[in-house]
């Protein structure tokens, strides 16, 4: 069904509907929190099906265009507050009642206790041999293709590309393993776990790309990262003097800073075609935010939805997320599919939920990792602009790339790992 995706979407979108929302329950209210509805992801490629663009990149791992579930019970977890909630819907039709689903996720609960989580081993970052590792393109290939697309910026077709390379890895141990040691190494507000039987989705994300709420569209680029220290180094001290000294330079680059202002007029752009006149604003200009292992440059744009706008709609003015194409967005699509072999797939595309109640919150996946047939695919990119180094650009996928291939071997180290 990939000839209509997003007919076949609205279709499967508008068969529930939030009627009547009751918190049934002593404590916080849900208001703000996932209700119920579908959860999944939207690959890379649905771009095609909504502007016209070539199709050369060959799509070798073979995950669905889509894949959505609906959720009627789950388990909601506070890792702030340490506390839970049993969620369940009662929607039309239903045979079991709110009750009996309860009762199941008590039992599920109950069932997760007794499961023995082994401790995540440290990542070996140092000892990561990338000549043992299969990529969909060799260094010389990827150097080339920088100075290409620079000359495609000189010729003022694009402002920048996000270019990216794939790294592929034997994998045999339990994705739910990797996905616990993101968590604990390298832990993320936008990450999620996909389980779609025959392959799995890791996703560490950092990058939120839509959220609605109350008829309000939200966007939240990044352009621009440095690292973070968190272990001890030398001294405290030290650590802290590493620290501002990162942070001062990302704030300080004015190639990172041009970066993000292109993307923020794109998305501004963007949103300005589904918002209602004269709402469409930049809430936060750009902005140096703290995370556990990073610094990121962010900014946030924003609007009022129009009354007839569908997240059908939303989805078409706005996918994919500019800051992974680069702009302007088609052409810059366009160059991607000419220069990148393979398809991305669930990379650079969006993970996360669409509720029954309108709310929706979904990621950029980048930092994600695709597991399929005994295979692990971890794909690093960043923006290449005019005055982009070849040798620097490759350099960064390797840095990036290194951290998620070292969370690969990691796992795959814990004695009892074990094959799928």
């Amino acid at each position: 069904g990939q000839k209509r995706p997003f007919e076949k979407l609205q279709e499967a979108l508008a068969k529930y509907k939030l009627e009547d929302r009751q918190d049934n329950h002593a404590g916080r209210p849900l208001q703000g929190m996932f209700c119920g509805g579908w959860i999944g992801y939207f690959s890379y490629e649905l771009g095609r099906y909504i502007e016209k663009l070539p199709e050369n990149a060959v799509d070798d791992v073979g995950t669905p265009l889509i894949r959505l579930c609906f959720y009627d019970r789950f388990i909601a977890f506070d890792h702030i507050e340490k506390s839970h909630w049993l969620i369940a819907l009662q929607l039309p039709g239903d045979v079991e009642d709110v009750e009996g689903k309860l009762d199941t996720l008590e039992r599920l609960l109950a069932e997760s206790q007794k499961v023995r989580v082994p401790r995540p081993a440290p990542a070996d970052l140092d000892n990561i041999d990338f000549a043992q590792i299969r990529c969909n393109m060799d260094k010389d290939y990827y150097l080339r293709t920088v100075e290409k697309i620079r000359r495609y910026i000189y010729d003022g077709e694009v402002y920048q590309i996000n270019f990216s390379q794939r790294f592929e890895c034997d994998y045999a141990a339990l994705p739910i393993r990797l996905f616990h040691w993101q968590n604990h190494y390298n832990p993320s507000g936008h990450a999620a776990y996909i389980d779609g039987g025959s392959f799995h989705i890791v996703s560490a994300s950092p990058e939120m790309f839509i959220t609605i709420a109350d008829g309000a569209v939200r966007t939240k680029p990044i352009k621009g990262t440095r690292p973070r220290i968190t272990e001890p180094v030398e001294t405290t001290s030290r650590a802290r003097q590493i620290n501002a000294e990162n942070f001062n330079e990302l704030l300080a680059s004015e190639k990172e800073q041009a970066e993000l202002n292109m993307i923020v007029d794109l998305e501004r752009n963007d949103v300005a075609r589904i918002c209602k006149p004269g709402t469409r604003t930049v809430v936060q200009p750009r902005t140096i935010e703290t995370y556990p292992t990073v610094f990121h440059a962010v900014a946030t744009v924003a609007g009022k939805l129009r009354e007839e706008i569908t997240f059908c709609d939303v989805l078409k003015a706005m996918f994919p997320g500019g800051s992974i194409t680069g702009a302007p967005k088609i052409r810059s699509m366009e160059i991607i599919d000419e220069t990148e072999p393979t398809a991305r797939g669930p990379y650079t595309g969006s993970i996360g939920y669409i509720g029954i109640d309108g709310n929706v919150c979904l990621n950029i996946a980048i930092r994600t990792i695709i597991i399929a047939g005994r295979k692990a695919f971890a794909q690093a990119g960043g923006g290449i602009v005019a005055d982009s180094d070849p040798q620097a650009e490759w350099q960064e996928t390797i840095t990036k790339a290194r951290a998620l291939i070292a969370g690969i071997n990691s796992v795959q180290r814990v004695a009892d790992s074990v094959e799928l």
